[in-house]
């Protein structure tokens, strides 16, 4: 049986308790008896409501698993079944459109159009990868999967299929953020003069900035429709060495946010449960989640540390 202790009237489970009190709150500045008390402050003003709800809800799951009884056998009627569940308050009337407040959100959330990954939290390892995710090599993405039409026959580099994956990646730069003239195929290399990239873009303003030396950069930030594209310089590079322009790699944003779920993706139900997703999210949010990971024989742990210049994608908690 699962160990309790008293908080405030209510019977937390104390490996719950001892996370609270242990992990979660110092730092926060706010005291153990303050945090339960307001805690069973919440739980006493929303019970009777959150009651409430979940008696209406197995009312409704009543009547519909009885419209099912009763129609045992018989074909489906799509329209009678939506007229049943319109009467019980199931479906209600689409309402008037409506427009939502974005102000104090964050743009990755609000305004950005890009992709959302949706991961278990308790799984750190899931959850790290999810986390710096924001950014993606696309030689990486092209040449690892089927992208390119065919998959990767795991036989060691193949010299004929990465150079598929450079004109692929080049003819995306000329279709994202085309030069004024010419090819990024043909480019025998950047630089910055005066501020602009060289050789000129067609829309200057797609150049955000580089890293490096301006004679010869190392990276070159990109942007196109509100998100960045970054050229990955270096003639010493596996790939760079061999490139005309010395491109070793490109990297984009990718997954914008993260969902960390406690819904869908698993089933957070004990406090055991509880607890390992809740200090996975903390980890994310002080920054020190760390899994020891092996892979191809080698060790290594991923953190939430981007590198120079780069971001971690936004990340959200989704309850049940």
């Amino acid at each position: 049986m699962m160990e309790r202790v008293d908080r405030n009237g209510m019977q937390v489970a104390s490996s719950l308790a001892a996370f609270i009190e242990a992990e979660a709150l110092p730092g926060t500045g706010v005291e153990a008896d303050t945090f339960w008390q307001a805690f069973a402050d919440v739980v006493a003003e929303f019970s009777p409501q959150n009651k409430t709800l979940l008696d209406e809800r197995e009312s409704l799951q009543n009547q519909i698993d009885d419209w099912h009884r009763a129609r045992v056998g018989q074909p489906h009627d799509a329209e009678a079944y939506q007229a049943f569940l319109r009467k019980i308050g199931y479906l209600i009337p689409e309402g008037a459109d409506f427009a939502i407040d974005i102000d104090n959100i964050d743009p990755e959330i609000a305004t950005i159009p890009g992709p959302q990954l949706v991961v278990p939290i308790t799984n750190a390892r899931y959850a790290l990868n999810a986390a710096n995710a924001r950014w993606g090599s696309l030689y990486d993405a092209l040449y690892g999967t089927d992208a390119l039409g065919d998959a990767p026959d795991g036989k060691g580099f193949d010299p004929e299929r990465g150079a598929r994956v450079v004109a692929w990646a080049k003819d995306f730069l000329d279709r994202s953020a085309p030069l004024a003239s010419g090819s990024h195929a043909v480019c025998d290399g950047y630089s910055i003069v005066d501020g602009a990239l060289m050789p000129a873009l067609a829309d200057p303003d797609q150049f955000v900035g580089f890293t490096g030396d301006a004679n010869s950069p190392s990276g070159i930030l990109l942007v196109n429709k509100s998100l960045h594209i970054e050229i990955d310089v270096s003639r010493e590079g596996q790939i760079g060495a061999s490139d005309p322009a010395g491109v070793n790699d490109i990297r984009l944003e990718a997954a914008i946010t993260v969902i960390m779920d406690l819904e869908d993706s698993v089933a957070c139900v004990d406090a055991e449960d509880k607890v390992v997703a809740y200090r996975n999210w903390l980890g994310l949010m002080k920054g020190d989640l760390a899994e020891e990971v092996t892979k191809g024989g080698k060790t290594f742990t991923p953190c939430t540390e981007p590198g120079p210049g780069l971001s971690v994608a936004p990340v959200v908690v989704k309850f049940l």
